[in-house]
């Protein structure tokens, strides 16, 4: 896997490009000079974690045919600043995953997501050795 990364300003803005040609935007907070005109990138990590599980539950439940109307994960990242260093890694991360949809079975939705977290989501495999990531399921009938 490869990523081309770009400056897009004289300041903290740049694009990202992957094997699927579609641009990710990422730049600073204010308080360093950024201007707000992409996401920061431990934000993007998140996103990617989040993203990642998203992509197998929804593979795995139309497998099992669930009928699902809206989907959306939360991911809340607990950070940590390292000693001695400005670094803040992630230590806790949950994940909240919210269903709508109808005739929803929970077994199904909780066995897609556990597939997901022990099995198949890289994501979750690369972040769980410097954190600790749980999550839990809000399931709404439609």
């Amino acid at each position: 896997m490869k990523v081309e990364l770009v400056r897009v300003d004289d300041a903290f803005h740049f694009e990202g490009t992957g094997s699927s040609e579609v641009k990710v935007h990422t730049d600073g907070s204010p308080e360093i000079g950024g201007q707000n005109l992409g996401v920061r990138p431990m934000e993007l990590l998140l996103m990617g974690l989040a993203s990642c599980s998203a992509i197998d539950v929804v593979l795995i439940l139309k497998k099992q045919r669930q009928e699902i109307t809206d989907f959306r994960i939360v991911a809340d990242g607990d950070r940590e600043q390292e000693p001695d260093t400005q670094r803040k890694p992630f230590r806790k991360i949950h994940l909240t995953f919210k269903f709508a949809g109808v005739n929803l079975d929970e077994a199904k939705i909780q066995r897609a997501i556990g597939l997901s977290m022990e099995k198949y989501c890289s994501a979750t495999a690369q972040l769980e050795a410097l954190a600790t990531i749980t999550y839990d399921v809000e399931i709404a009938s439609v």
